[in-house]
């Protein structure tokens, strides 16, 4: 295995959470049960397999390895990923691959979908995922993937296969969909995006941001360009339902042990165990 960028990895539950986000260094992750990553501000050798990706935004610390990670693929063979990311950034990104494509010199096969708040994207018949809107200096979207199933309707419980079978045949429909939050991906974004969509408060697993910790970077202006502050973890702290929350893409002014000591002052429990630094 060629190690070509640093990558954490946490394992929970079923499912493994892998990546490195440093903000306005690189930011990207990856849950390879579910065959799918978050952004691709750098792009390590391990991660090429993977080729569905959802990208929040166009800063290149969340976008910047997109042609290298697909001219790999190329170069290695593998059929062109897939590539859901903001409508507004479709275009600028095309041109990029075409200017790379002259100055490489070869093709960048992919699959490049726009996406916007609200839309919903089937992966298979047990994953969904939904794009909620975010708050940032550019267009910005997060991502909420969700395991459904089919459940037989609470009415029908007590009846026998061969009775079910037949209301099926008779159009009747038995069953109802059920949806679990899996994983919640905000990326980049003020705390407005977490606050308008609720169910990112409610994924077994949320991946989100804090970049500023300290007291003396303010609140205000930190919203203002897009980002949160540990006082809106602070402040949001009884709304978390999340088994697992991620705080991701710390600022680079800060040293690991200095923000663990800020945050565990701020935060004692530390969200009672959950909450988990990706230093």
């Amino acid at each position: 295995m060629v190690n070509n960028a640093p990558v954490k990895t946490l394992k929970h539950g079923d499912l493994t959470i892998e990546g490195y986000s440093r903000a306005a260094v690189q930011s990207y992750w990856r849950v390879p049960e579910l065959k799918l990553g978050f952004d691709l501000g750098a792009q390590p050798w391990g991660f090429m397999g993977t080729e569905t990706w959802f990208i929040t935004h166009g800063h290149l610390d969340h976008i910047a390895a997109l042609p290298v990670y697909i001219a790999r693929r190329r170069m290695m063979k593998m059929p062109p990923p897939v590539i859901y990311l903001p409508t507004e950034t479709i275009d600028p990104v095309r041109e990029i691959l075409k200017n790379f494509t002259r100055l490489d010199r070869g093709r960048m096969p992919c699959e490049l979908k726009g996406v916007a708040p609200g839309d919903e994207i089937t992966l298979s018949r047990e994953l969904v995922v939904t794009v909620s809107a975010a708050k940032h200096t550019v267009p910005a979207v997060g991502y909420l993937v969700w395991d459904r199933r089919k459940k037989l309707k609470p009415e029908y419980t007590g009846l026998s296969g061969e009775e079910i079978r037949d209301l099926r045949k008779a159009g009747k429909e038995v069953s109802a969909e059920i949806r679990t939050p899996l994983v919640a991906y905000l990326g980049d974004s003020a705390p407005k995006g977490l606050d308008e969509c609720p169910a990112m408060y409610e994924a077994m697993i949320l991946i989100a941001e804090m970049t500023f910790v300290s007291p003396e970077h303010r609140k205000e202006k930190i919203h203002k360009f897009g980002h949160m502050h540990l006082d809106d973890f602070v402040d949001r702290k009884d709304r978390f339902q999340n088994e697992l929350v991620i705080a991701g893409h710390l600022s680079t002014r800060y040293h690991p042990r200095q923000v663990e000591r800020m945050v565990k002052a701020a935060l004692p429990d530390m969200l009672d165990g959950r909450l988990h630094l990706w230093l």
